[in-house]
């Protein structure tokens, strides 16, 4: 009987070592936390400069360098119904540069100095070529001689072109002001 004690006591041991090999780990893993912090940070420093934007547009994409410049611009927007805009005031063709010059924009072919403003023209990808060249053409002919394209210039994504349209090509867009 004594030997099935002391064998019976062995096999005891070999499943106590076996069950200490087996038990849980008490560290926490911190990889999913990182990663799930990571996409939040990503997310916020993507959408930030979304909204910043007085008129809602998308502009084109292009691999132009950004322009460099201390003075505050004239922001001239042209929406993809056709709509133009100077600062957040709808504006017609004909009065665009009348505007333009009360708002601080040099005209008359004068040389550009410190109190003359750059004008930016932002217009949607979706706008029609005709008004943005009409917009450009007008400025250009009444003497304005500072005058930008703004466009997208971050990586195009693939998810753009395969956007469906509004089913109703003529309903406002942001119109809320702000």
């Amino acid at each position: 009987m004594a030997g099935s004690l002391q064998s019976a006591g062995g096999g005891g041991r070999r499943g106590r070592r076996r069950g200490r090999r087996r038990g849980a780990l008490s560290e926490i893993n911190v990889t999913p936390l990182v990663d799930v912090m990571l996409v939040l940070l990503i997310i916020f420093m993507i959408s930030a400069p979304l909204l910043t934007a007085g008129v809602p547009i998308e502009l084109p994409k292009t691999d132009a360098s950004a322009v460099n410049d201390q003075a505050q611009p004239i922001s001239v927007s042209i929406q993809k119904d056709g709509q133009i805009y100077l600062g957040d005031a709808p504006v017609a063709l004909a009065d665009l540069p009348d505007r333009v010059t009360a708002a601080g924009g040099l005209a008359g072919g004068g040389a550009a100095g410190p109190g003359v403003k750059p004008i930016y023209v932002r217009a949607d990808g979706a706008a029609p070529y005709a008004v943005v060249a009409q917009v450009m053409a007008k400025l250009s002919t009444s003497g304005f001689t500072s005058i930008d394209l703004i466009t997208d210039t971050s990586a195009p994504q693939a998810t753009d072109r395969k956007t469906p349209q509004a089913p109703t090509p003529n309903a406002p867009v942001g119109m809320g002001g702000g």
